[in-house]
């Protein structure tokens, strides 16, 4: 008789704990350690973003322990991402990219949709986005969300005492690289955000049928072909167009706002050289993405979307001032450069150029093409010039 009643108790506490397992113990959060937080830079993001990062690890500590942060290229971080998901060890927990990135790891498949997916960690994310950012957030289908924007270009940036008449069309750009073969140039649109800002700007200059369909270039692609007789090489990087200019090697080069003012800044050319705008300039929006991979834990995504979330709100948002390097920057409406820590300031204002300010205001604005008709025209770039990059 014992054994029998003890035999029922057990099987009552076995009957209990499954209950309470099925029904309260598996939604209870398990204690565990913070998640090393792995990041992929592929659009040189951390500038931008760093000390937002390190101010929520400060104040998540449970969250967040070391941060890693690995530069990768649009084209190396598919590649890594794919090798990760396949043996099941998903280490990158973030990835910040301009649409290059974005597009490629699309390509791939090893980015998540985070909207709508994850909705209730973003809410009212598209109603406080600026107009722009909104656009720019619309163009990947959630496969991105837009964290930092630029009206961007196409701009150019020159050395005033080797231009003494500035082009106001691409006729006078054309007449001035013909007269001074070598001293204009634009990095590869693939790895440069001027780059590809020049590239989807000129058919909105030069009058192309569809600027959305570069098989419908016929005008770019002639220009670029006539341009391409007097240029000696193309940069692989934005960065070294700029050294190019500064040495004296370049006159004039494809920019965008945030380069020319950010350079000026950082003393990567001088203060005195300046910049302009082609007649019929629609400006192309620049802007950069926060991007999940495929294959993380619940943990691991829990701490990362908070993390988003934290990055998002106008106190981190109005960080990205930064030293002007994604001028403006901010992708939340109604973010000033008033609100930006008080060192931003202090750089940014001085550096402003009117002419930045009248275009955000006066010019027509699109966005680059989307993600699978980007990678198009960057193939066909490639295809017709690439063998004159030099890295």
């Amino acid at each position: 008789m014992k054994k029998l009643k003890s035999l029922n108790i057990a099987l009552v506490i076995v009957f209990m704990t499954t209950i309470l397992t099925s029904c309260g113990l598996k939604n209870t959060p398990k204690v565990s350690q913070p998640i090393t937080l792995n990041i992929i830079d592929i659009s040189g993001s951390m500038q931008l973003v760093g000390d937002a990062i390190d101010q929520f690890k400060a104040e998540n500590p449970g969250l967040i322990g070391d941060v890693v942060v690995k530069k990768s290229t649009a084209l190396e971080a598919p590649s890594l991402l794919k090798a990760q998901i396949l043996s099941e060890n998903m280490q990158t927990g973030l990835i910040f990219t301009g649409i290059d990135g974005l597009s490629t790891c699309i390509e791939r498949d090893v980015i998540e949709n985070i909207m709508p997916t994850y909705e209730n960690n973003f809410p009212n994310l598209e109603s406080n986005y600026s107009a722009g950012a909104k656009a720019t957030y619309d163009l990947v289908k959630g496969y991105g969300i837009t964290y930092v924007y630029s009206p961007s270009g196409p701009f150019f940036t020159y050395n005033p005492d080797a231009v003494q008449n500035v082009p106001n069309t691409p006729e006078e750009l054309l007449a001035f690289v013909k007269a001074n073969p070598g001293k204009f140039t634009y990095a590869r649109p693939a790895s440069s955000g001027p780059g590809r800002i020049f590239l989807q700007g000129l058919p909105y200059i030069l009058g192309d049928k569809n600027p959305k369909d570069p098989k419908t270039w016929d005008k770019t692609w002639a220009f670029l072909k006539e341009l391409d007789q007097y240029i000696d090489y193309y940069p692989a990087k934005t960065g070294t167009s700029f050294t190019e200019l500064k040495d004296g090697k370049r006159s004039i080069i494809a920019s965008q706002l945030g380069w020319d003012m950010n350079q000026r800044i950082i003393g990567g050319i001088p203060q005195n050289y300046q910049g302009f705008f082609l007649n019929n300039t629609t400006l192309v929006a620049d802007a950069q993405y926060m991007a999940i991979p495929k294959g993380l834990s619940d943990e691991q995504k829990n701490a990362i979307l908070k993390l988003m979330e934290w990055l998002m709100t106008p106190k981190m948002q109005a960080i990205t001032y930064d030293s002007g390097y994604f001028y403006p920057g901010p992708s939340v409406k109604d973010v000033t450069l008033d609100m930006a820590p008080k060192e931003s300031q202090d750089k940014v204002k001085p550096a402003i150029r009117q002419s930045y300010e009248t275009s955000i205001q006066t010019l027509p604005t699109s966005t680059q093409l989307d993600t699978s008709t980007f990678m198009e025209a960057l193939n066909m770039w490639d295809q017709t010039f690439g063998t004159k990059v030099k890295r």
